[in-house]
Order: C-alpha cells, then structure tokens, then sequence
C-alpha cells in the first residue's frame, strides 16, 4: 500500500510538472516574438550602423545589396519566421556584424558569466542570510537598526554607482583590486561579484528578517517557549525550516536576475561574459545575437520559475492538496 502511495505520487508530480512545462512554452514564443519586433521597430539595422560606425560614404546600392544578402529587405512577418524556423532546428545564425555563429560565440563566453553568477550567488547567500536572520532575531534594537540602515542605503544605490565607488576605492586609492578585468580569473571577478552582490544581499536581507520575524510571531513558536524548549533550537529547527519557502524563492529569482541580468556590470568592468556581448550587439544593431541573449534571459527565467514551483509543489503540502494557505 506504500509503494502505491509512493507511486501515485510521484506520477502526479510528474503530471504537475508537464503541465507547468506546457503551461511556460506559449510564454517563450511570446517573448521571441515582441524581442523580435522591438528591434524591427528600433529604425536602424545592423548593415546602417556599420557602414555609419566608418565614417565614410557607402553607396545606396552597396548597403542594399548587404541587406537583402542578410535577409534584411523582407517584411517583419517573414523575417521573424525565417528566424523561428531556423531557430526550432538548432540554428539561431551568424552574427550580422562578425559572421561567427551565434551559438558558438554565445557558449564561448557563457562560463565567465556562470562563474560571475555563481560567485555573486555565494557572497549574497553569504552576507544576506546571517544579516537577516540577525535583524530579525535583534527585532528593533540597535544592531536591527543598523542593519536595517545599510540595507535601505544598499537598495538606494543602483549597481553602476555601487561599481564607481569600488573602482575608487578598492580599485584607484588602495590599488586593492584591478578595475577593468583582465581574464576571467578570480582576481578580476571580485571587483564585479561585490557590485552585483552588494545590491541584491541589501534587498534579500530584508526579505529574510520578514520572512524569519513572521515565523516568530506564530502560535507554535509561542508554544515552543511555553514548553522549555532553547531559542536557538527553535530559530534553526522550526522557524527556518517554515521560513525556506520564502528564501528558497528569493535564491532562485537571484540566479535567474544575475544570469540574465549582469549586461550593465559586465559592460563597466569589461568582463567579457553574455552580458557584454549583448551589450555590444545591441549597440550594433546585430540582431542574432541581441535574439541569442533574449532567448537566453526568457529560457533561464522559465527554468527558475518552474524549478520553484516544483520545490513548492514538493515542499508544501498545502498546494499539492490545493488546499488554501490561510
């Protein structure tokens, strides 16, 4: 009888799963599609900005005949589906700027900006998680106030002024740190990793001493005192055990924002990742590539997006028996 229950609900997992995973596909050609269509409405293409970017004079007929070689003259309708064709078969093109495969060069500097992310992911666990446990274990007392302070003054300053102030000081005056990376090394990489997880552990800290204070206000916890049991043991056993659900889902949109999201960070420090390859494509009106990065940034959302559902549907029975959470 068990191993039925067992198996039954594994199949019902594996049935929420596939429907989540069909419910996410609309999504992603939705987000092709507007991609698509921002750029074509943009006014320029790739075969304008290069010849532009010269600074000398191109014949009308010389840049036409680029753009019709690069299927540029066709209309918006035809474009997109020449792209989603080739796209659905393994082939997202060649580069209107360099001709290199997009693939090719996408996947060549994917690894510097897993490594960004999983450093900045680390570091935020690092200093956000403590930070807010601490908050919220120090509730309105002065340590709480302080670290309520500096999180207010981390959510204030935007990543590219976070970045200026470490080049200065970390960088310029104590010469701590080289300020534009040279490689992908971790040297070069923490100039970087403290901009991006300065922002989001400022952020994330307050939605931990939220998320832990909400679970010391409950009746259990109340009950857990009532009996004897130490504070410590039901801060780690109880109350972060209740509170998970809510970190867990904060971590898991920090991985999709930081792969998705690094372009500005990658631009200032130079680090040669998807984002500053995005951030040159766009620049260049190269509109395979700018499609590549969309695609990227649409897929790892879907993916963390799911990935947390199916962690809820697993971990709260709450929502695998659809039953209300109030």
């Amino acid at each position: 009888m068990i191993k039925l229950l067992y198996a039954w609900g594994a199949i019902a997992s594996m049935n929420y799963a596939f429907k989540r995973l069909i419910q996410l596909i609309p999504i992603l050609f939705g987000i092709t599609f507007l991609s698509f269509l921002l750029m074509y409405m943009a006014g320029s293409d790739a075969v304008t900005e290069m010849y532009s970017n010269r600074g000398v004079e191109v014949a009308q007929e010389i840049i036409d005949e680029r753009k019709a070689a690069l299927g540029l003259n066709l209309s918006f309708g035809e474009q997109y589906l020449n792209w989603l064709w080739a796209m659905l078969h393994g082939d997202m093109g060649a580069s209107f700027v360099t001709g290199e495969n997009v693939l090719t060069a996408f996947m060549r500097k994917l690894p510097a900006t897993l490594l960004l992310t999983g450093l900045s992911i680390g570091m935020t666990v690092m200093i956000s998680l403590p930070c807010g446990i601490l908050a919220a274990v120090r509730h309105d007392k002065p340590l709480d106030l302080a670290l309520r302070f500096g999180s207010f003054m981390g959510n204030a300053m935007p990543n590219f002024f976070v970045a200026m102030l470490l080049m200065e000081f970390l960088g310029i005056q104590l010469g701590l740190l080289p300020v534009i990376s040279s490689g992908t090394g971790l040297e070069s990489a923490l100039l970087p990793t403290l901009t991006l997880a300065i922002a989001m552990s400022a952020k994330y800290m307050r939605q931990v001493r939220s998320a832990v204070l909400e679970e010391l206000g409950k009746d259990y916890v109340l009950g857990a005192k009532a009996r004897g049991i130490s504070d410590s043991v039901i801060l780690w056993k109880n109350v972060m055990k209740a509170a998970m659900l809510t970190i867990m889902t904060l971590l898991a949109l920090s991985i999709g924002s930081l792969l998705g999201g690094t372009a500005i960070v990658e631009s200032i420090f130079m680090w040669d990742g998807v984002g500053k390859l995005a951030v040159d494509a766009i620049n260049m009106r190269d509109y395979p590539m700018i499609q590549a990065y969309v695609m990227w940034m649409a897929i790892i959302y879907v993916l963390v997006n799911l990935v947390a559902d199916l962690l809820y549907h697993e971990l709260d029975p709450r929502i695998r028996l659809g039953v209300n959470s109030k």
